[in-house]
């Protein structure tokens, strides 16, 4: 019998180790970005930036008209990330690089509404 228990012990022992280098490893792999999938860039413009940015962008509001904006993707991707003092809102932790280039590619998308 106490042969037994002392393989039990063993057992437990080796199954506890195991699941404490499991949880270890996976703790020490690097986070991997959620992938971009479902993001609906045009419901996101509505809700977020429609606000400011009039008719998705088509037309300024409080902010300007971005549809044929003359400024440069980079400019753009600052401005969203970083936002401007007193005008707009720093977007940079809420959003990837990711999703601020389907954001810009949105952007210049932007074509006058028909009708």
């Amino acid at each position: 019998m106490k042969l037994h228990a002392r393989k039990i012990a063993a057992l437990l022992s080796a199954v506890l180790a195991a699941s404490f280098v499991g949880t270890a490893l996976v703790q020490a792999q690097p986070a991997t970005p959620a992938p971009d999938n479902g993001f609906d860039v045009e419901q996101l413009f509505a809700g977020t930036c429609g606000f400011c940015h009039s008719d998705g962008g088509r037309a300024a509001g409080r902010g300007p008209q971005l549809m044929n904006s003359p400024r440069d993707d980079d400019f753009i991707r600052d401005r969203i990330k970083n936002g401007k003092s007193g005008a707009m809102p720093a977007f940079g932790a809420a959003f990837s690089d990711a999703q601020i280039d389907q954001i810009i590619k949105y952007i210049r998308a932007l074509k006058p509404r028909e009708g």
